[in-house]
């Protein structure tokens, strides 16, 4: 902790500085000025300056969907984001507990949550290492963001990871001018609750204003064991004039998850139930469960996640004039946790801390994997805006620290001072920096020419023991990774605007990513060689149309994503449940997506999406070592967990205090591996969700509302995710698949009281 404080006042005391000298220039020229005039100005602004370096605007030549406040807080009772990402065009959300809360994720366009680049306020959310964003690591997020913009396709310049398929960009809520707050409640199925008291002092004096909020989540969820239990926070403070705002900003929280992260077979459904897995189970004769072999069982109770994660962000933006802005931004975020493990009948000899050398000995055990990551950095950029030509020109810096290590807690049959130690310990660092600049240039009235060009630098340094034992030099896997990264990512295209309600766009955009901390340690699980993993490389062009009137707005947007080098999804899982994945040289997606927005009347509006696409991989070569079809060229394959087709629409009825949203989402067929087998396969599924509120006013600033959401109303049979391969073994070929089913019709009710 006194890392985490030393750096916040090292990234507080250089942005002050600077603050400070703005501060003051802009108090002494505007005395004669009604300081609360400036004060809510530059407040109502705040939000835009933060985030325009990485956000589309309307003049953009790039699909994307806004999601403003109102339909966050319709999807803020108890759920997590990937829930309210779901409701944007080629999106999909996943999750293991079946309920939306606990371990959720999200594909675009059939691409994986690895390769979507998200931020808040700017800094990078993916974790640096495995690139994955775990929205339970930062509990109940969706109650803090304000907006959010989700790019499609490469996307614009941003920070952190590569927007390889996607980006989503969030900011979170601008304080309120007036004092107020809020406390909400949320039960309903299975146990799934939340509480939740936010408060803000509106501006103090015309310049300073304190927010903060707390809350918890939990929910026994639909997966038997699936607990979740999440306690967040968010805590911020700001100063704000008629040119100049500092914000501090902290939000977080402690996660505690049960593992639900082992999927379940078809057998095993129709044997125990689709609420059924294996996570934590143990043979023992006084076992309270019995399986269908007559073995009895029981599970051991802490088979958990726990993890605490602190974002905090020094947030400065100073208007020079009304062409020129800036915007500087440094953040600290420290994240610790561990997976506790009850592991049965384990070879003894893979760990390296026991000292047996007979690889005949097995044992019970209870072991945990642990992590603690720090990661510090700076966002900087100049806005520059005139008739004819804006231009924004920044930059980004990060340095990431995590060393990994596992314990041992208990063994069967030793004693506790023989297990003392590590059995696998290495450390990761990794620096993150990019330079860009983004030109927009109106050469005559209603075309837009549009320029992005960045450079990004990635150093990722691994080093010491891995947990993964090698069988051929019987030793734990070491660890030698020392790799740099130059990535050049350009982005161009054109907008048009025409007959007052039309507009054409077309763009070409190159993105480059390095690989993840799987990619590289984890090849030996289905590699017959030990190469490393190469850096992907997309070409991305996308052309498309849009008309927008007061009640109709229609877009169709045409896509074609061609890849070399794509990391594509073997359907092969590790240890911890992390997709093992494998270069292919050519790959590509292609589609079109429509999207709708018709207001019918006053009172009632409707809201559709679809996606048809095509996901190939050609001239694809089976690499995969244990796989029956190892060496064969298959030809033109369809790439792992993408479906040709995703639909979604929704009805949106309001009257008075009243309103009812009604939405249902098409997901097509999903291959789990590469080599379209059919006993491999997610079945396509629809899924339809109702939300009823009615608000009660009970004064010009309070109000009450009641609010139910009923999920997966039609009481749909399906599964979100899954995982499967193929393998021989005595000349007999297998195929496994394991499935995450989601829960039948369930509610969570939800009373909210704004004052």
């Amino acid at each position: 902790m006194k890392r985490f404080f030393l750096t916040l006042a090292v990234a507080g005391l250089s942005l002050g500085v600077q603050a400070t000298n703005h501060v003051a220039q802009n108090n002494q020229s505007s005395q004669s000025l009604s300081s609360q005039t400036d004060s809510v100005a530059m407040f109502d602004n705040i939000s835009t300056i933060e985030v325009v370096a990485l956000r589309a605007g309307k003049s953009s030549p790039m699909a994307y969907t806004d999601i403003g406040r109102k339909q966050i807080e319709r999807n803020s009772y108890g759920t997590d984001i990937p829930s309210l990402l779901a409701l944007s065009p080629s999106m999909i959300a996943t999750n293991e507990t079946g309920i939306g809360i606990g371990g959720t994720s999200i594909r675009l366009r059939g691409t994986d949550a690895t390769r979507l680049n998200v931020t808040v306020n700017g800094m990078p959310l993916n974790n640096p290492d495995s690139h994955s964003t775990y929205w339970y690591d930062t509990p109940d997020l969706i109650s803090a963001i304000g907006d959010v913009q989700i790019q499609r396709g490469a996307g614009v310049s941003t920070n952190g990871t590569g927007a390889f398929g996607g980006a989503i960009n969030m900011t979170t809520t601008a304080p309120a001018t007036q004092f107020g707050g809020s406390a909400s409640l949320s039960y309903g199925s299975y146990n799934t609750n939340k509480q939740s008291v936010a408060i803000g002092s509106g501006l103090i004096g015309g310049h300073w204003t304190v927010d903060a909020r707390v809350s918890h989540i939990g929910s026994d969820g639909y997966i038997d064991r699936g607990k979740t239990d999440l306690k967040s926070y968010l805590l911020q403070g700001g100063y704000y004039s008629g040119k100049t705002s500092v914000k501090l900003l902290s939000f977080g929280g402690v996660a505690k998850t049960y593992l639900t992260y082992t999927g379940v077979t078809k057998e095993e459904m129709a044997l125990y139930g689709r609420r059924y897995h294996t996570e934590g189970q143990y043979e023992t004769s006084h076992g309270p469960y019995t399986l269908a072999d007559g073995t009895k069982v029981d599970y051991y109770d802490d088979q958990t996640d726990n993890y605490l994660q602190l974002n905090n962000q020094l947030v400065v933006n100073h208007s020079f004039n009304e062409q020129w802005a800036m915007n500087v931004t440094g953040y600290y975020t420290y994240g610790y946790g561990y997976y506790k493990q009850y592991k049965a009948e384990r070879t003894l000899l893979e760990y390296s801390n026991l000292g047996i050398t007979d690889p005949s000995v097995e044992a019970d055990m209870i072991r945990r994997k642990i992590m603690r990551n720090h990661t510090f950095g700076l966002n900087a950029s100049a806005h520059y805006t005139a008739d004819k030509v804006s231009a924004i020109f920044g930059g980004s810096w990060s340095h990431y620290r995590c060393p990994h290590w596992g314990d041992i807690e208990w063994v069967d049959g030793m004693a506790k001072s023989d297990i003392a130690g590590r059995w696998y310990d290495n450390d990761v660092t990794k620096q993150d920096a990019n330079i860009f600049a983004k030109v927009m240039w109106k050469p005559v009235e209603k075309l837009h020419i549009f320029a992005d060009l960045q450079y990004r630098m990635v150093g990722y340094r691994a080093w010491g023991v891995n947990d993964n034992f090698d069988w051929n030099t019987m030793q734990m896997q070491p660890i030698a990774i020392d790799k740099l990264y130059h990535f050049f990512n350009p982005h161009f295209g054109i907008n048009y605007n025409f007959a007052k309600r039309h507009r054409l766009y077309a763009s070409f955009a190159i993105a480059n990513k390095e690989p993840t901390r799987a990619d590289f340690t984890d090849r030996y699980m289905f590699a017959k060689d030990s190469s490393y993993p190469s850096p992907e490389r997309l070409f991305d062009y996308e052309v498309g149309y849009q008309y927008s009137s007061n009640s109709l707005s229609l877009g169709v947007n045409l896509y074609y994503m061609k890849y070399r080098n794509q990391l594509i999804p073997t359907g092969m899982v590790n240890d911890s449940s992390d997709a093992l994945n494998v270069n292919v040289p050519d790959s590509y997606r292609c589609g079109v997506e429509v999207i709708l927005d018709y207001k019918i009347a006053k009172w009632i509006s409707v809201k559709g999406s679809a996606t048809i696409s095509r996901n190939k991989i050609e001239n694809y070569v089976d690499l995969l070592a244990d796989s029956p079809t190892y060496g064969q060229n298959l030809g033109t394959m369809t790439i792992a967990y993408s479906p040709n087709c995703i639909a979604s629409l929704g009805f949106d009825f309001h009257h008075k205090g009243f309103e009812a949203l009604l939405n249902t989402q098409y997901v097509g067929k999903q291959y789990l591996t590469n080599n379209q087998i059919e006993s491999l396969t997610l079945d396509s599924y629809c899924v339809t969700n109702l939300d009823l509120g009615y608000r009660l006013s009970l004064s010009k600033e309070g109000s009450v509302r009641f609010g139910l959401s009923i999920y997966n109303l039609l009481n749909a049979e399906y599964c979100s995710n899954g995982y499967g391969y193929s393998y021989m073994w005595d000349g007999v070929r297998y195929d496994e698949a394991y499935y995450f089913p989601q829960a039948p019709l369930h509610i969570l009710a939800n009373v909210t009281v704004n004052f």
